[in-house]
């Protein structure tokens, strides 16, 4: 199951993977140190936890070229626990997180992302977008007027450095607005804000450490309420993540083996002092846009955070933020479907309000979760009422036999049941009444339900019923839940008790 991939994931795109690794590598530093601050914990502890997944997620993860690391949708879920219990329960946390993760990929849960529709993930992937560049605008307020000047160089830098001939498709243009900036900031000794004003760097690698909690029931009570949501968060991010960088490289990708392979890496994460983190988007896209592809540049990516924090963390902490800024503008600017925008007259409005809803309630609440929730909710809502009105019944009445035959198609279940019993005449004096089932299929109890109230109201005027048709899968629910052939029942019904 685990086993390492294909030469071709680690070897078929070397330079590339290389240098966007680099790129992802330095666009890391700043948001794991962001991250640790809002979960309540010291810069090295997201740091830790960013090199740590990365680099076994690129070894074992089910999505190569893929990055994983801390996470703000998981810091944000690690506040309370951190605040009232310490830095040790959220270790012990991360790892029963894990634990959690493994157990989902062995259940294959990986598999339930096709009962997410394209409306929901056009609608989560507009809301993070939405939600990176709202995440960059504290970096543009109260500033001075060098920050919005690197800024838009920075940009400039980004779009307009691939347009240059040979140079521009080697290197990535994101790569390049790092260091130009840095070395403009440095030259002319600007007084703006720069990775070293986002808090301490780790100087010495991380060691292996078990949580000091005690092992006992009442640890477990208190980090399983933190431990489920993130386990949940973190793979509902990294499974939509696989999904979107599938498309951006028309490529697949093993969701079961991902969540194992997130699980594996918060455990590890959690051994090395770092907090829980799952797939990032927006690192994601910088990786594939930089030209990254396969498993080497999330390693890179691992292994170049981890040398740079702690052996050259004197200049790394001269880059501007302001550079780090204009790079998740592209990320945020290149992650927006703008194509949902253009075809929202051409598709359904039951898709357009599924999006809308999803983008809104992520971008409201910040909890990714929910919104992921809410849109499947409404996509199954509307689902279901669309297949409901593909249900219909003919019927025919042969005088010669004095039989009417219902002939029913469609889908039956709870959304349509009510319909199909309403399709019944039970006023007419008919001594045969027969129902062809050939073209229906019956999907749940409270289709049966339906049957079985049709066939004892004829039943109690005096016909004799007949079902004819039925295919093998409605015929397994009917002969398990459908009491209209059970004696027994049917004497309950029809006023014996």
């Amino acid at each position: 199951m685990l086993l390492l991939s294909k030469k071709q994931d680690w070897l078929g795109n070397v330079r590339g993977d290389v240098l966007a690794g680099t790129v992802v590598a330095l666009a890391l530093i700043p948001e794991a140190i962001a991250f640790s601050i809002i979960a309540g914990v010291d810069p090295k502890v997201g740091l830790y936890a960013s090199f740590c997944i990365a680099f076994i997620t690129s070894l074992i993860g089910g999505r190569p070229g893929m990055i994983s690391a801390a996470t703000g949708a998981m810091a944000l879920l690690m506040v309370t626990l951190v605040k009232d219990h310490g830095l040790q329960y959220l270790l012990a946390a991360t790892l029963l997180t894990g634990v959690l993760q493994v157990i989902s990929g062995y259940l294959k849960l990986g598999s339930l992302m096709s009962f997410i529709s394209r409306s929901v993930v056009t609608g989560f992937v507009n809301a993070l977008a939405i939600l990176i560049f709202m995440a960059q605008l504290p970096e543009l307020t109260n500033v001075t007027w060098h920050v919005y000047a690197m800024t838009i160089a920075g940009l400039g830098f980004i779009y307009l450095f691939p347009y240059i001939p040979f140079i521009g498709k080697i290197l990535p243009s994101p790569l390049i607005c790092i260091i130009a900036l840095t070395g403009v900031s440095m030259y002319l000794k600007l007084d703006i804000r720069t990775v070293g004003d986002m808090g301490e760097l780790p100087d010495t690698l991380p060691i292996f450490l078990w949580p000091e909690v005690p092992l006992t029931l009442e640890t477990l009570l208190i980090i399983l309420p933190y431990s489920a949501p993130l386990a949940v968060v973190g793979l509902l991010e990294s499974l939509m993540t696989a999904t979107i960088v599938d498309d951006l490289t028309d490529t697949s990708s093993d969701k079961n083996r991902e969540c194992k392979g997130q699980g594996i890496a918060n455990i590890g994460a959690g051994l090395l002092g770092g907090m829980a983190g799952c797939a990032m988007i927006g690192q994601s896209i910088i990786n594939v846009k930089s030209g990254g592809r396969g498993r080497l540049s999330t390693m890179i990516a691992g292994c170049f955070l981890l040398i740079m924090v702690v052996f050259l963390d004197e200049w790394i902490k001269q880059i501007p933020m302001a550079a780090l800024v204009a790079v998740m503008i592209m990320v945020s600017i290149g992650t927006f479907s703008w194509e949902s925008i253009i075809n929202l007259k051409q598709h359904p409005l039951s898709a357009n309000i599924i999006m809308a809803t999803t983008v809104v309630v992520v971008v409201w609440t910040h909890n990714l979760a929910l919104g992921v929730f809410v849109g499947v909710l409404l996509a199954s809502l509307f689902f279901a009422n669309k297949i409901s009105h593909f249900m219909y019944i003919n019927s025919a009445l042969n005088n010669s036999t004095e039989t009417r035959i219902y002939d029913v198609h469609g889908q039956v279940f709870f959304n349509s049941a009510d319909r199909f019993v309403a399709e019944f005449d039970f006023k007419e004096a008919i001594d045969n009444i027969i129902i062809d089932l050939t073209h229906a299929n019956f999907w749940d109890i409270s289709a049966v339900s339906a049957l079985d109230k049709v066939v004892i109201k004829f039943r109690r005027k005096g016909a004799d019923v007949r079902l004819i048709g039925l295919n093998e899968a409605s015929s397994t629910i009917i002969d398990r839940f459908g009491i209209h052939d059970d004696p027994e029942e049917i004497e309950k019904v029809m006023g014996g008790h």
